[in-house]
C-alpha cells in the first residue's frame, strides 16, 4: 500500500515532464525548436520599415540652435505636419550683422571704383605729359644735325631719356590697370559672398520649423547619447544631434537574429511566422529581407554564442503592429 502512494506521484511528474519535453525546446545555442523540430524561432522587435530620423544640420555661420516648440513624445502627425521649432533669433541677428557688413563693402566697392576713375586720369595726364616732353625731344634731334656732335650726343641722349620715362609711365600705368582691376574684382566677391549669406540666412529661416515628410508617431530624440532624457523647449541642439523620428506605421519589418548554427538553412525570401508576444495565438505572414554578412556575439557576456542579423519584413498592414514591440520569428522550413 506505501509503494503504490509514492509510485503515484512519481507517475504524475514523470507525465508532466514528458508533455513539457514534447512542446518548442531549446538547442544548446540558445535558439528555440518547434514541436516538430524543424522550425527555427527566434526573438525580435518590431521597426517600421519608413522611417525618418530628424538630424541637426550643420547651417553655415550658425552655431547651437534652441528648441522653441517642439511635439509630445507619442503624438501623431500627418505629411507636412510641424514637430519642432527652433528659435530663428540666431539667424535673424545674423542677417543684420551681414547687411551692416554689405553697407560698408559697397561703400568701399564705390569708393575703389572712384579712385581707380581718379587714378586713370592721372595717368593719362602724365602719360600726355611725357609724350610732349618725348615728341619736343625728338624735334630737337632733328634739329641738331647742324650743330656740333657735342650739342647732338646731348639732344640725343634727352631724347632717350624722354622714350625712357614715357615708356615707364605707361608700364605704371598698365601695372596700376591690372592692380586695379584684381582688387575690383575682389572686392566684387567680397560683396557677392556677403550677399549670398545674406540670401542663405533668409531662406533659412522658414526651415528651422521642421516638418514631416511621412506620417506617423513623432518620438522625440534624447538630449545626448549618455542619458535618456528627452529633448524640451529650450534645449540647444547641435550639429549632428537627432532631435527625434517618424516611424510610418502602415508596414514593419522585424529587427532579430539567427544563430550560427542555423545559419545556411534559411535564405532571402523565406516564409517566417510573425506573432507578437502579446498575441502569440495571431500569426502574421513575413519573409527575410536581409540576412547579414558578418557573425557577431549575440551577447557579450557569452561571447561563444554567435549569430547573424536578420531582417524580416511583414507582408500586410495592421494597426495592432506597434514599434518596439517584441515579437518572435518562426523560420518556416519546407
Amino acid at each position: 500500500m506505501e509503494k503504490r502512494k509514492l509510485y503515484k506521484p512519481f507517475l504524475l511528474i514523470s507525465l508532466a515532464l514528458l508533455a513539457f519535453s514534447c512542446g518548442d525546446k531549446e538547442d544548446e545555442s540558445g535558439s528555440i525548436r518547434s514541436q516538430d523540430g524543424r522550425n527555427i524561432i527566434e526573438t525580435g522587435e518590431l521597426v517600421a520599415v519608413n522611417s525618418k530620423a530628424f538630424v541637426m544640420e550643420r547651417y553655415r555661420g550658425i552655431g547651437p540652435m534652441k528648441i522653441i516648440g517642439i511635439l509630445t513624445h507619442g503624438a501623431k502627425v500627418n505629411e507636412g505636419d510641424s514637430i519642432i521649432q527652433l528659435d530663428p533669433a540666431g539667424v535673424q541677428s545674423q542677417i543684420i550683422s551681414r547687411e551692416t557688413d554689405l553697407e560698408l563693402q559697397m561703400a568701399n566697392l564705390e569708393k575703389m571704383i572712384i579712385d581707380e576713375s581718379i587714378s586713370i586720369n592721372d595717368y593719362e595726364s602724365r602719360i600726355q605729359s611725357e609724350v610732349a616732353t618725348f615728341d619736343l625731344k625728338k624735334i630737337e634731334v632733328d634739329a641738331s644735325r647742324f650743330e656740333t656732335e657735342r650739342t647732338r650726343k646731348i639732344k640725343e641722349l634727352e631724347f632717350k631719356q624722354a622714350e625712357i620715362r614715357l615708356a615707364k609711365e605707361k608700364r605704371k600705368f598698365e601695372l596700376s590697370k591690372i592692380i586695379s582691376e584684381n582688387n575690383l574684382k575682389i572686392q566684387r566677391i567680397r560683396v557677392r559672398q556677403i550677399e549670398d549669406d545674406i540670401e542663405y540666412a533668409k531662406k533659412l529661416i522658414p526651415q528651422l520649423t521642421i516638418r514631416t515628410p511621412i506620417s506617423g508617431v513623432f518620438q522625440v530624440g534624447r538630449r545626448n547619447r549618455w542619458e535618456s532624457t528627452l529633448l524640451k523647449v529650450s534645449d540647444e541642439v547641435y550639429p549632428g544631434n537627432n532631435m527625434g523620428n517618424v516611424p510610418e506605421l502602415k508596414y514593419m519589418k522585424v529587427i532579430t537574429y539567427i544563430s550560427e548554427n542555423d545559419f545556411l538553412k534559411i535564405k532571402l525570401g523565406q516564409k517566417v511566422a510573425v506573432r507578437l508576444d502579446a498575441l502569440p495565438k495571431v500569426a502574421f505572414d513575413g519573409e527575410i529581407s536581409y540576412i547579414g554578412k558578418l557573425c557577431r556575439p549575440k551577447d557579450w557576456n557569452n561571447p561563444r554564442y554567435k549569430v547573424f542579423d536578420v531582417e524580416v519584413t511583414v507582408a500586410e498592414s495592421d494597426e495592432r503592429l506597434k514599434p518596439g514591440m517584441t515579437v518572435s520569428c518562426e523560420f518556416l522550413q519546407n
